[in-house]
């Protein structure tokens, strides 16, 4: 073994060590491109006994024709030539959404993941994104406008279900540096004709506007990028803190899964602080966010202000994303949302 593959294999072990899931059922999500070939190589190295599996999931699309069923054929002959199981998913081609057609596909993946998972018992459903997917996802939340949540960018993990963790352990890591991995290791891997496709902005960000941010302005764009996310990341961490709190006693379940916030006292605090409460409000009562801009989260936020200075009558309502209502009165705000979903948690 050559000194780049072990120095990897190490990083890996560090990052996330075996220890943790070498006794546990391990999903793989396997596109057949080289980051994930190379996570799942380097998993398979590491692995060495144990009591768990390791396990493969590949999610075909069916967007790209016959280079879609090659890379699936690749991922099944790879999988065989590993002695693994291999689950393969394939979904009619998905019409974009709100979030566009990247984040209707992304949609149909993670739930095609989440139900191998529960399927299979996985403790774990490992993805293979990397500090270049990191950096690209904090530049295009900046061009869109962001909060500092998402300023942190992707997160190394997430719940993925009541019994199993999505986790991203190679957010450390240079594509450069796996594209590498493989090649010392004789791995072959596939290409993805949509990655170089300019009407996906994320594309338009890694090969146009983060080379030529590096070219003309900082060589150094992705670490900086990197280290911005990690910054953000803390930043959120002790606002979290801060905002669960505050959020203590504060909100009451109402019948018919509304919620009453005590808002007195909060006109003395940061605006941050009361929009960051609100989101939590949201998180908890399962209510959908995609349709919550900066705009909606700042004009609950006054009404949160105003409610605390004791301003506030019945008449005084307005209709926020997914029917949800806010009544203000002295001291208190009222949400209703009009599906009378019940409150979660």
């Amino acid at each position: 073994m050559c000194q780049l593959q072990s120095n990897l294999e190490a990083r890996l072990a560090a990052a996330w060590p075996p220890a943790q899931w070498a006794d546990v059922t391990v999903l793989v999500a396997v596109s057949g491109g080289s980051d994930s070939v190379a996570l799942l190589r380097m998993m398979v190295a590491l692995k060495r006994g144990g009591r768990g599996q390791l396990a493969v999931a590949h999610c075909n699309h069916q967007l790209r024709g016959a280079e879609a069923d090659e890379d699936e054929r690749f991922v099944v002959a790879l999988c065989e030539s590993l002695g693994l199981p291999c689950h393969v998913g394939r979904s009619r081609p998905v019409r974009a959404g709100s979030d566009g057609l990247e984040g209707s596909l992304r949609k149909a993946r993670y739930g095609f993941l989440q139900s191998q998972a529960n399927r299979l018992g996985a403790r774990y459903v490992a993805t293979a994104h990397t500090a270049d997917d990191q950096a690209e996802t904090v530049l295009h939340r900046i061009l869109r406008g962001t909060s500092i949540a998402g300023l942190a960018g992707i997160p190394r993990t997430r719940p993925l279900g009541p019994a199993c963790t999505l986790i991203r352990p190679l957010l450390g890591f240079r594509r450069s540096e796996l594209v590498a991995y493989l090649h010392q290791s004789g791995q072959p891997y596939r290409s993805d004709s949509s990655n170089v496709d300019q009407r996906f902005t994320r594309n338009r960000i890694r090969h146009d506007l983060l080379p030529r941010l590096a070219r003309q302005f900082n060589p150094n764009v992705v670490d900086a990028l990197l280290r911005l996310s990690g910054l953000a990341a803390e930043a959120q961490q002790l606002i979290d803190a801060q905002v669960e709190q505050l959020a203590d006693g504060r909100i009451h379940p109402e019948p018919g899964g509304g919620v009453q916030i005590d808002a007195r006292g909060l006109e003395e605090l940061p605006r941050l602080l009361l929009r960051q409460l609100l989101v939590v409000v949201w998180r908890r009562c399962g209510w959908p966010m995609q349709s919550m801009g900066f705009d909606h989260w700042e004009s609950l936020a006054e009404m949160l202000f105003a409610a605390g200075r004791g301003q506030g009558q019945e008449k005084n309502k307005r209709v926020f994303p997914a029917a949800i209502t806010a009544e203000m009165a002295p001291g208190v705000l009222r949400l209703v949302p009009s599906t009378g979903r019940p409150i979660k948690g």
